[in-house]
C-alpha cells in the first residue's frame, strides 16, 4: 500500500530568516506572510530552528504595566523576553522530517517532540519545505470512493489475495464497514488492521464471518 508522503502535503515556500534577524524583522515576516512561524537558517540553507508566535509572546508579556504584571519566574521565558535576535528566540535544534516520510511517521515525531510543525529537509539537510499538523490532517479529506477502491485493490486484492465478491466494502465520511466472510478467522483482525492504515480512514467496523476457526488450540 502506498501512503501519502510529507512531500505531497508540505508547504514548499517556507518563510525564513537568518540567525541574526532582529525581533521586529521576525514580527514583520510573520505579519506580511500571514504565518505563525518562520524557519531560521544558516547561509547554506540548513535549518537551525523555528521562531513561532509563542516564542515572541514573552516580549509582549514583559512589557505590561509594571505594577500589574507578574514577574517572569521561568528561566527560559525570561531569556525569551530578553532576546532580540532569531538565534536567541528560536526553538532549537530544528525538528526535521524527510519529504519521503509517511504521514504517520511525521505525526508520531510531532507528538513525541511536542511541536506543531516540522521542517522538511532533503538528503543534504537543506530546507525544502514545512509541514504542519493541519497539513497532515488533509489526508482525511480524501473522498470515500478513493478510500474504498484502495481498500479493495490494495488491501483485499493485492496484499491479502481475497475473493473480492466475498467481502463488501462501504465507506461513509471515512468510516469503513466490512461485510462478508473469509476462509480463516485469523484473517479478520488482519483485514481490519490493514484497513485502518489506509490514509483517510476514520473508523473501521467489520461484520465478517469465517469458514474455519484456525485460532482454536490444537488437540
Amino acid at each position: 500500500m502506498k501512503h501519502r508522503e510529507v512531500g505531497e502535503l508540505m508547504t514548499r515556500e517556507v518563510v525564513t530568516v537568518p540567525g541574526g534577524a532582529p525581533f521586529k524583522d521576525i514580527v514583520r515576516a510573520l505579519t506580511e506572510h500571514k504565518v505563525s512561524a518562520v524557519a531560521v537558517v544558516d547561509n547554506a540553507g540548513h535549518p537551525l530552528g523555528v521562531v513561532s508566535e509563542g516564542d515572541l509572546l514573552p516580549k509582549s508579556a514583559d512589557q505590561g504595566d509594571f505594577f500589574r504584571s507578574l514577574p517572569v519566574t521561568d528561566a527560559l521565558e525570561h531569556e525569551k523576553a530578553e532576546a532580540t535576535r532569531a538565534e536567541e528566540l528560536m526553538s532549537a535544534p530544528a525538528v526535521c522530517a524527510g519529504p519521503d516520510w509517511t504521514v504517520a511517521e511525521a505525526a508520531r515525531l510531532m507528538e513525541a517532540q511536542g511541536v506543531k510543525r516540522l521542517l522538511v529537509v532533503d538528503a543534504a539537510d537543506k530546507l525544502v519545505g514545512i509541514v504542519s499538523r493541519r497539513d497532515l490532517l488533509k489526508i482525511f479529506l480524501r473522498d470515500d470512493d478513493t478510500i474504498r477502491q484502495e481498500i479493495i485493490g490494495d488491501v483485499l486484492d493485492r496484499t491479502l489475495r481475497q475473493e473480492l465478491d466475498a467481502i463488501t466494502v462501504q465507506v461513509t465520511d471515512g468510516r469503513v464497514e466490512l461485510h462478508g466472510s473469509v476462509q480463516f478467522k485469523s484473517l479478520v483482525p488482519v483485514i481490519e488492521r490493514l484497513c485502518r492504515t489506509v490514509d483517510g480512514v476514520v473508523q473501521v467496523t467489520q461484520h465478517l464471518g469465517y469458514a474455519v476457526d484456525d485460532l482454536l488450540p490444537g488437540p
